[in-house]
C-alpha cells in the first residue's frame, strides 16, 4: 500500500459558494438556480445554463462581475492550508478556468483541475469543455495508477464516482437526498470534521 496520498476535493459547496446560485441571485434569474446537487446529468444542466444565458443576452463578464464579489466559505482557507501543510491537496471542480482563478487568489492558490468555457469574442458563452470524460473520477484513477493514494470530499452528485473510487471518502455539506441515498458514506457540515476525517485516513 502506497503512503503518497493526494486529498481531492470539490470546490462549490465546498470551499465556495455555488457560483451559478450567486450569479443567478446577482441577476434576479432563478432557472440559473439548478446545479450539479439537482441534476446529475452535468452535459444537460450545462446547455441548459448556456441556453438561459443566451435567452437573456448574458455573457461571460457578467458573470465574472459577480465572482469577483464571492468569498470562500469561513473557515475555508484556513481548512486548506492546514490539510497542504500535511498532504497534497488537488481541487478537481466542473467550474471553468474562466471562473476559477479569483477564487483560488483568495484560497491562496491551491491547485485545481477544471474545465473551460468556450466563448464568442462579443462574451458570449457558446459551449464549454470537459478536461476529460468524467472528469473527477478519471482523474482519481489516474493519480491511483501513478502510485497515489487517494481521499476524496465533495456534495454533488458529479462528487459520487471519485468518493466511491477512493480509499476514504466523505460527503461535506451535501443535501438531505444525497446523504440519504449514501448511508454509507460519512457526511460532515464543519471543516474540523472533515480535517479529523482526513487525518484518519492519511
Amino acid at each position: 500500500m502506497s503512503n503518497l496520498n493526494v486529498v481531492c476535493l470539490d470546490m462549490e459547496g465546498v470551499l465556495v459558494p455555488e457560483i451559478w446560485i450567486a450569479f443567478a441571485d446577482a441577476s434576479d434569474n432563478t432557472e440559473l438556480r439548478r446545479t450539479t446537487r439537482d441534476e446529475p446529468d452535468y452535459d444537460k444542466l450545462m446547455k441548459y445554463r448556456i441556453g438561459i444565458l443566451k435567452e437573456h443576452g448574458l455573457g461571460l463578464t457578467d458573470i465574472q462581475n459577480t465572482i469577483a464579489k464571492i468569498d470562500p466559505f469561513c473557515g475555508a482557507k484556513e481548512f486548506l492550508d492546514a490539510l497542504r501543510a500535511e498532504t497534497q491537496v488537488i481541487i478537481l471542480s466542473d467550474t471553468f478556468t474562466q471562473f476559477a482563478s479569483p477564487l483560488m487568489k483568495k484560497l491562496g492558490w491551491p491547485t485545481i483541475f477544471c474545465n473551460t468555457l468556450e466563448v464568442a469574442p462579443d462574451g458570449e458563452i457558446t459551449g464549454y469543455r470537459m478536461r476529460c470524460d468524467k472528469s473527477k473520477l478519471t482523474t482519481v484513477k489516474a493519480l491511483q495508477s501513478a502510485g497515489f493514494d487517494t481521499i476524496a470530499s465533495g456534495d454533488s452528485y458529479n462528487d459520487m464516482g471519485m468518493i466511491r473510487a477512493s480509499k476514504a471518502g466523505f460527503l461535506f455539506r451535501s443535501t438531505e437526498k444525497i446523504i440519504k441515498d449514501n448511508p454509507d458514506i460519512p457526511a460532515f457540515t464543519e471543516y474540523s470534521e472533515l480535517l479529523s476525517a482526513i487525518r484518519k485516513a492519511l
